[in-house]
């Protein structure tokens, strides 16, 4: 799993990570941007809290992402996820459904914060697939997206007010996760600066490193 702020290129790093290992990258985000487009129960749910930057309850999410974890495409090899589990009581809700198996490996991208308010200033999103892209980086052709040919417009959820309400939020809530893990001996802390391809080779370290110590029991996970 990738762990970080607001920001701090996750979902980026997320999808290179699971391109590299074939394996699916599991986005929260993603995810819930799907449920609310589609005017899903649980996408009903949600709206509310995303609209005003605040984190979804975790009974949502938890369903949410266990209905997903029982997807046909998640296998023996693993997968990447990315947004979940924000805080204690989300991991210790995912040791449940992994079962003894738990997770090989939590990544946190360190990226101080004025770093971060700046990107999420900058971030825009396509409106079908949802796919990332910011003012420094952006689509080819006249902000439509390059995957799928949608508009790419700005995150109506990153307004100056819901994006330090959301890094409050982290502060509050996903520290500690980052505490719980490193007690588990199951965090990797890596620099986040850098371009996106001096990142992905520091992730990429960590999660070899990880893969290169005894093997364990348990099935792996990322």
């Amino acid at each position: 799993m990738v762990l970080g702020k607001q920001g701090a290129g996750k979902g980026t790093q997320a999808d290179r990570l699971a391109r590299h290992y074939g394996i699916p990258h599991i986005s929260t985000g993603d995810m819930f941007r799907a449920s609310v487009k589609e005017d899903t129960e649980a996408g009903r749910k949600a709206k509310s809290y995303m609209e005003h930057g605040e984190l979804v309850p975790d009974d949502v999410v938890i369903d949410v992402v266990a209905e997903r974890l029982g997807g046909h495409d998640v296998g023996e090899e693993g997968f990447v996820l990315d947004g979940f589990p924000r805080n204690v009581a989300q991991a210790e809700a995912l040791e449940e459904m992994l079962g003894e198996d738990g997770v090989d490996l939590a990544l946190e991208l360190q990226v101080p914060t004025d770093v971060v308010l700046a990107r999420l200033e900058g971030r825009r999103v396509c409106t079908g697939c949802g796919k990332n892209y910011s003012v420094e980086n952006p689509p080819s052709e006249d902000w439509t997206c390059d995957r799928c040919g949608s508009k790419v417009v700005p995150r109506h959820d990153d307004t100056e007010v819901a994006i330090k309400r959301r890094l409050s939020l982290y502060e509050k809530q996903t520290e500690p996760l980052v505490a719980w893990y490193m007690a588990k001996d199951r965090l990797a802390a890596v620099d986040g600066m850098g371009s996106p391809d001096t990142v992905t080779a520091r992730l990429l370290r960590a999660v070899e490193s990880r893969l290169a110590e005894p093997a364990k029991p348990a099935r792996g996970r990322r």
